[in-house]
């Protein structure tokens, strides 16, 4: 059985805005004599793995109706007023919640919701909590049986789950989490690529609170993370995989297409399937930048810093990243292997005009499936049963199984 992952499980992937609406906040108090500066702050939060894990929702309370419980919450996050699943994280994290249809809606911050089940902890003296996109708290609880196994990294061990697969195990999807999260955000898709047949491997890496420390504990965008995967790959071809499909979210697609182009076993990826994918670094900082109140140059400047020997020393970085590299939309053309992507129009971390942009220039190879309302790696939570009827059709016709 599957164990939970160790590190703090509040939400999926996301973008740090804590950090960077800290660096805006900053702007606005100072002023513009200070660009630079705000910058390094800037590019130093991009890179650093957020560990922010406030209860920022207030909890009013525990009612019964003649359906069943409810819990009345306080908060100004969107996402407590958006359809779908989540997860409600209480008690500093070590309670947690399902909570589904919103029941009422008193005011814009007040919100009432359907308490599908309480896994663990007291909700009903709970005074504040979280609400996050990871909805399952480990694999029995996502409906699949994984045993704890361990992938032999160049650092060191990573944990990872590992499901076994029947009548296509010598298929693997390897899947891989996001920016900011753990192997948590990536158990939505286990029971639709199990039913598939395929062999299901969960991996954490570098930097991620659960893989090995290295790089001053920096994430590297992608461009570093990718050697994890390779190994990843190695591994499950040493226990019999015949190809591999890499699953990602967010952060974990910009992994994985590097893993593509990169990867010593690079012909034995058949297909990516990506949700919310970090698919141009450019607009993403800029996207940051401008929503967060970071004055334009500063996000440039920041930027630029991250692929510069001279910002090592501001970011704490231990080499420069080639965001061009990573821009996956100029390099549209170089990818030949299918790929699906399914991104919400209203992504508040991911723009998914980057998505639009590269399904456009390579139609032949990338796919895009767009939702609506469900913000950043949460188009499971607001739309299940589309998010997994079309990651299954896509991949019986793209492996033709």
């Amino acid at each position: 059985m599957g164990s939970a992952a160790k590190k703090s499980p509040r939400t999926g992937s996301r973008m740090s805005p804590s950090s960077w609406a800290a660096v805006g906040l900053g702007a606005g108090i100072i002023g513009t004599g200070v660009i630079t500066g705000l910058a390094s702050l800037f590019a130093r939060a991009v890179v650093t793995p957020s560990r922010n894990n406030a209860d920022d929702v207030k909890i009013l309370g525990v009612g019964r109706d003649h359906i069943g419980e409810y819990v009345d919450l306080q908060t100004r996050d969107p996402q407590a007023t958006t359809p779908g699943r989540y997860s409600l994280w209480f008690n500093n994290q070590s309670g947690h919640a399902k909570i589904g249809d919103i029941i009422s809606t008193p005011s814009g911050t007040h919100v009432r919701r359907r308490i599908i089940r309480i896994d663990r902890g007291d909700l009903a003296h709970a005074t504040h909590g979280s609400i996050g996109g990871n909805y399952f708290i480990n694999p029995t609880d996502a409906g699949v049986l994984a045993t704890d196994v361990h992938v032999p990294l160049t650092a060191g061990p990573a944990p990872a789950w590992l499901v076994e697969g029947d009548q296509h195990a010598d298929t693997w999807a390897i899947l891989i989490h996001g920016r900011g999260a753990t192997r948590l955000e990536t158990l939505r898709g286990l029971k639709p690529l199990s039913e598939l047949g395929l062999t299901v491997l969960s991996m954490s890496y570098r930097n991620d609170g659960e893989g090995p420390e290295v790089n001053n504990g920096r994430y590297g965008l992608g461009a570093t993370e990718w050697h994890d995967v390779d190994a990843a790959i190695g591994y499950a071809l040493s226990q019999g995989a015949r190809d591999v499909v890499l699953v990602g979210w967010s952060m974990g697609g910009a992994i994985a297409l590097r893993t593509l182009e990169l990867s010593r076993f690079r012909h034995r990826i058949r297909a990516l399937a990506l949700t919310g994918p970090a698919v141009d670094w450019f607009e993403i900082l800029r996207y940051q930048a401008k929503i967060n109140n970071i004055p334009y140059l500063s996000g440039r400047i920041g930027g630029w810093m991250l692929g510069q020997p001279i910002g090592k020393k501001l970011t704490g970085l231990t080499a420069p990243i080639d965001l061009n590299a990573l821009n996956w939309v100029e390099r549209a053309g170089n990818i030949k292997t299918p790929v699906l992507i399914q991104h919400s129009r209203d992504d508040g971390f991911v723009p998914f005009i980057s998505s639009e942009r590269l399904a456009k220039k390579n139609p032949r190879y990338v796919t895009l499936v767009p939702f609506t309302r469900a913000g950043h790696v949460r188009e499971w939570n607001v739309d299940p049963q589309k998010w997994e009827t079309t990651l299954k059709d896509w991949m019986r016709a793209t492996l033709k199984i």
